[in-house]
């Protein structure tokens, strides 16, 4: 068994099969899920793994070189606007409409659900390369 890290064995294996350019989408339990891309739904109850947690835990796994987050997100949770800005300060965050950011998120190789029920507790993020 692990002994830190990501513990969660299917998430730990479609981070390892990650490459560079991949996008990986991290949602709230309300977002709809693309067809196609693979999908680890970690989701409990409402609120368990927070946005928050499961953010966290893939950005020290993950060389991210952008999100892509609703801008609708400013309104609607400013809790997670300002997480997101903490986490992808400067240029490396993007927003876009809620809508777009949905079609988007149809290029995504991995979707993870979180168990978040706050509106547009969502982001897409590009990997990059630790080299």
């Amino acid at each position: 068994m692990k002994r830190a890290g990501i513990l969660n064995r299917s998430l730990a294996g479609a981070v390892a099969e990650l490459g560079h350019g991949d996008r990986v989408l991290v949602c709230d339990a309300g977002m709809p899920v693309p067809a196609g891309p693979r999908v680890v739904d970690l989701a409990f109850v409402a609120g368990v793994p927070s946005f928050a947690q499961v953010l966290d835990g893939l950005l020290a796994e993950l060389v991210v070189e952008g999100a892509v987050a609703a801008r609708e997100v400013r309104e609607a949770g400013a809790g997670t606007a300002a997480l997101l800005e903490r986490r992808f300060p400067g240029a490396a965050l993007r927003l876009v409409g809620h809508e777009e950011l949905k079609e988007l998120s149809a290029g995504a190789r991995l979707v993870v659900r979180t168990g978040e029920a706050t509106p547009y507790a969502n982001v897409l993020l590009t990997c990059g390369v630790f080299f």
